[in-house]
């Protein structure tokens, strides 16, 4: 096998403490609520501690898309800090922001403080980490080795190692490298990314009993010990039709590329368009390897029955040869088509440059931005994507932005270019697995407690793993603007909240 970082542990911590310790008072001093006196509470509900994919598909070097995944390069969000939080905070000045207008109530006693020593002699707790780090997927496995380091110096305890392994990119790969973790000790194993790996090294695993925290976000690989921490884009697709149901948008129509995600998304789109009493007007597919969309948006504008209607009309008009008539041609120069599209909003299940190349073709074949609602996904949270003119004014469910602006400013001064959006999910999962070890004796890796009903708060937001493995989010209904992205509707901050 390729050979891999070496681990990462106490020792090589203390070395690097002079440059780091500034940083963590920083990142620990931005954590602090005004009532509580440690920055890291422990899980609601826990006893004694404290407490999120497949990437969206490459494009040259951006984020893998999963078997069934939707995860876009960045987009985000601001300071709810370095760290694992439980999922309801109390309010005060620092978190009582512009984005939060209503006032949360703590539905837990305030929890013990973890300040509290490490055991007299505590034992190592090693943490595997299985990512490419050569092959498939490189750039995007060291994305999250970078971001699985930033979490391990800023909380994890000194007594915990991490262990990088090269998957290289493939389900063979990835056994060998769960292989040589589990050899090694590993007591937890976060990773590996895509959905063929997950399924190529759970089973090594699960013959240990060792738990996996996956990246992935194809759901067809979870459960039995495997845990995914990616954005499902079925609740993706659920949360922006729920929000836009709310907003009047009763009819929907999809633009849906013919792979796996774009199943999955169209299978969502049903079920939440019927659950919401709502109507799918029309669904055009294209294949995932088209070079052009004028054909599938043609279709999906109705565009030659509306054209031919305006021709009709137009004939019709200069056969009467009134005033009148003059006057309403006069009224449709410049005229493409005429009529409605028949719905008021279209999913679009695409990203990047596929996303960038449909957009100016949906108003050139006479889908009006401003009559009818584009919504998509968590792949459309890449920098730039408001220069797109007709994108703008677009919603998608995804992170709220006003949680993880620090992580992202750390990472950026740290290795010189933003983070991949999936990057977080390593953060969030080095996090966890050192919330689980602080103040025991032996960490808690334990299905039950993964499964704490109270949830996690990270850098994503709150999170929690259901007995399925698959982790349920509070996600924020994100509208593209020209330079960012606004919220239109909030992510719930706690999993007995409810919002729009």
């Amino acid at each position: 096998m390729r050979a891999v970082p070496i681990p990462i542990s106490s020792t090589v911590k203390r070395h690097f403490a002079l440059l780091w310790v500034p940083l963590v008072a920083l990142v620990l001093a931005a954590c602090v609520e005004p009532d509580l006196s440690t920055p890291f509470p422990p899980l609601l509900g826990a006893a004694a501690a404290p407490e999120t994919g497949e990437a969206a598909e490459p494009e040259a070097e951006t984020v893998p898309e999963a078997e069934v995944a939707a995860v876009a390069p960045e987009a985000e969000e601001a300071p709810v800090a370095a760290g694992i939080y439980p999922d309801v905070e109390p309010v005060g000045p620092d978190n009582a922001d512009a984005f939060y207008e209503q006032s949360l109530v703590t539905v837990a006693p305030p929890p013990p403080q973890l300040s509290a020593p490490e055991p007299a002699q505590p034992t190592p707790v090693m943490v595997a980490l299985l990512v490419p780090l050569s092959g498939r997927g490189a750039s995007v496995g060291r994305a999250l080795l970078n971001a699985a380091q930033m979490a391990l110096f800023d909380v994890a305890p000194d007594r915990m190692a991490l262990h990088p392994k090269d998957t290289q990119g493939t389900p063979e790969g990835a056994a060998l490298a769960m292989e040589s973790a589990l050899q090694d000790g590993a007591q937890l194993v976060l990773g590996p990314l895509f959905s063929g790996s997950v399924t190529g090294a759970a089973s090594v695993a699960r013959e240990r009993g060792v738990n996996v925290i996956a990246f992935s976000n194809d759901r067809t690989v979870a459960g039995d010990g495997v845990f995914l921490m990616g954005f499902m884009p079925e609740a993706q697709v659920e949360r922006v039709v729920r929000f836009a149901a709310t907003q009047g948008l009763t009819r929907f129509a999809g633009l849906i590329p013919e792979t796996p995600f774009g199943l999955t998304v169209e299978n969502a789109l049903q079920r939440a368009v019927r659950d919401d009493g709502g109507m799918i007007a029309r669904v055009e597919r294209y294949p995932p390897d088209a070079e052009d969309f004028f054909a599938p948006v043609q279709r999906l504008a109705d565009y030659d029955r509306r054209r031919g209607e305006l021709q009709g009309m137009r004939a019709d008009l200069e056969s009467r040869g009134d005033e009148i008539s003059r006057r309403t041609l006069k009224r449709l120069e410049g005229l493409e088509t005429v009529g409605e599209v028949g719905y008021d909003a279209v999913v679009i299940a695409d990203g990047g440059t596929r996303l960038r190349a449909i957009a100016p073709l949906l108003p050139f074949y006479d889908i009006d931005p401003n009559k009818v609602r584009f919504l998509g996904t968590i792949l459309w949270s890449e920098p730039g994507i408001g220069r797109e003119p007709a994108l703008v004014g677009g919603w998608f469910a995804g992170p709220d932005p006003a949680v993880g602006e620090s992580f992202r400013t750390r990472f950026e001064a740290l290795h010189g270019t933003p983070p991949l959006r999936i990057a977080s999910l390593a953060y969030d999962a080095v996090a966890l697995a050192a919330a689980l070890v602080r103040g025991r004796e032996e960490p808690d890796y334990s299905a039950t407690m993964l499964t704490n009903t109270g949830g996690f708060s990270g850098v994503d937001g709150i999170f929690r793993f259901g007995a399925d493995g698959i982790a349920e989010r509070g996600l924020a209904i994100l509208e593209i603007q020209e330079r960012g992205f606004g919220v239109v509707s909030r992510a719930r901050r706690s999993f007995t909240e409810l919002v729009n």
